[in-house]
């Protein structure tokens, strides 16, 4: 566990986001929580603490590994899905704990139904059927097979879900190739029926369909960087306002990440800073040390680019980014000293620096920046 810096997960900001998906939803769909990667850099033993105590009862996970971690924190009191990987051993304790999965070829299912019997248990699958993103789920070509694997093992399968995945419904240059996945999705579904096959849940929308495409959301949506208060892209957020009277961002950041000043020095003209010869001071320089760098999830790539907020201003990172350190230029400041707080995502007095505004400096993604938060750093409910 790092000492050097700390993590703050807004209990407050979570509930508006999570009131404000409910009710865009409606009553009748299920609002599955998607905590893969570490639950989005917010880490998964807080996260799903606060969000079950915000009313969420249902969790999506990439693997076993991270089905554990929730069933540890909430035990039997939410559902758990795995969309992603699952090896023969997880299969078995899946099972043995009513922990859903994902099942999208023949060889998965083979091994469910064998592991099953050998358990005299049921396991509860969600078929995921391929529309179009081609990575995983049947082929239309396969579904013949599914529906006669699911019709003779009634007495170890449990039709939970049918389910796909869209190739980016964030952006609309995907528009065409989404509804056309909608389409295949919906004769997929048309199939089963026919097969007298209903499954209790049908789902394919993530936080982008989920607002482009309203009709995706079906029975149950997995919603993942929406709670954490962010967009999947301007262009879904824009979507939004643009069905709206009030043009006003719903969701609130739930993540501030903090350290301190380690050390401050000074620095002549003609010096450089740091490794190499990135930055080189012009003028008289005041520096700060802050011990955090891009072995903790700060990227490399904000050298020379990044800001940290210090005693309520905008500080410009200078020099290369560090494997635990980087520096700031704190010129400006009349005083700073070890100790003082440094932001380096959130708010302090009246300025911040938003999860999109650091993104932008790196060129990485709002989703990509979060995962790469260390799971070291310690995580806090406020």
């Amino acid at each position: 566990m790092h000492t050097n810096s700390h993590i703050e997960i807004n209990q407050n900001a979570l509930q508006n986001n999570i009131d404000f998906l409910k009710k865009l939803y409606g009553k009748k769909v299920i609002l599955s929580s998607v905590v893969k990667g570490n639950a989005y850099g917010h880490g998964i033993p807080e996260f799903v603490r606060s969000a079950f105590s915000c009313g969420v009862t249902h969790f999506s996970v990439f693997d076993a590994d991270e089905a554990r971690a929730v069933k540890k924190e909430l035990q039997d009191k939410v559902s758990i899905l795995i969309m992603g990987f699952v090896s023969d051993e997880d299969i078995f304790w899946a099972i043995e704990n009513n922990v859903s999965f994902y099942v999208f070829d023949k060889i998965r299912m083979q091994k469910t139904i064998k592991i099953a019997k050998k358990l005299n248990k049921k396991a509860t699958i969600h078929i995921e059927v391929e529309t179009g993103m081609n990575r995983t789920g049947f082929e239309k070509s396969e579904l013949l097979w599914v529906s006669k694997m699911l019709k003779e093992n009634t007495d170890t399968l449990i039709f939970e879900g049918l389910c796909t995945h869209f190739a980016g419904a964030e952006s609309v240059s995907n528009f065409y190739r989404i509804e056309k996945q909608i389409s295949n999705f919906t004769t997929a579904e048309t199939f089963f029926r026919k097969e007298n096959l209903v499954p209790n849940i049908k789902h394919s929308a993530c936080s982008a369909a989920s607002i482009m495409f309203p009709e995706t959301r079906m029975d149950l949506v997995r919603i993942g960087i929406m709670q954490y208060g962010l967009w999947s892209s301007p262009e879904v957020f824009v979507h939004y306002l643009n069905s709206k009277k009030i043009k006003k961002d719903p969701l609130q950041r739930i993540i501030s990440w903090k350290s301190e000043v380690m050390s401050v020095k000074k620095v002549n003209p003609g010096d450089y800073i740091g490794y190499g010869t990135s930055f080189m001071a012009s003028e008289k320089m005041k520096v700060a040390v802050i011990p955090v760098g891009y072995s903790h999830g700060y990227s490399r790539s904000l050298s020379n680019h990044g800001r940290v907020l210090i005693n309520g201003k905008r500080c410009m990172v200078i020099g290369t980014v560090n494997m635990n350190m980087l520096t700031v230029n704190v010129s400006d400041l009349e005083t700073v000293k070890k100790g003082d707080e440094a932001v380096l995502i959130g708010n302090q007095e009246d300025i911040s620096i938003s999860i999109a505004s650091f993104s932008d400096f790196s060129n990485t993604l709002n989703y990509e920046l979060l995962t790469r938060l260390d799971k070291g750093i310690p995580r806090k409910i406020i």
